[in-house]
């Protein structure tokens, strides 16, 4: 329950939240949002690795890496959203196409572009992959999803 409190509290979610409403219409860095995005969907994905590794007993190293796995798919997700955003419709993403440009959000792709944007989530996608090689192809299930999540329509 302590990882709960921590990926919900006042230092990742609440901070990561708290940081996006200041940067919306402001200019913005990239480390300002990948900030952001640690401390929100990176916190959360990185919480909820750890806690199936510690159901199944994990050793610390296995741990170590679900954290990695997390923070780095974490990551991934959020610029792969922030990517469909601006190229897909509403009727194919489910959900209203350019809310963040409308609510004037800073995003990878506003900062950086979205050429930028799909390298840094590939390399992002990489590395959590690579994080679950000390599995030996036992963590399939969370391959499965990372492929699923980070695979979509982009």
């Amino acid at each position: 329950m302590l990882d709960v409190a921590r990926a919900a509290g006042s230092l990742q979610l609440i901070a990561g939240q708290v940081a996006e409403l200041e940067g919306e219409g402001k200019r913005i860095s990239a480390d300002e949002v990948k900030y952001i995005h640690e401390r929100k969907t990176s916190a959360l994905m990185c919480c909820s690795a750890r806690l199936g590794g510690m159901s199944a007993n994990c050793t610390p190293a296995q741990l170590k890496a679900l954290t990695d796995f997390g923070y780095h798919v974490g990551l991934a997700v959020q610029i792969i959203d922030d990517i469909l955003d601006v190229t897909q419709t509403s009727e194919r993403l489910g959900k209203t196409a350019g809310k963040d440009t409308k609510a004037q959000k800073a995003t990878y792709p506003a900062i950086v572009g979205l050429e930028k944007s799909r390298k840094i989530a590939q390399q992002l996608t990489d590395r959590s992959f690579d994080a679950l090689k000390i599995f030996r192809g036992k963590a399939v299930v969370l391959e499965a999803l990372a492929e699923f999540l980070l695979r979509r329509d982009r």
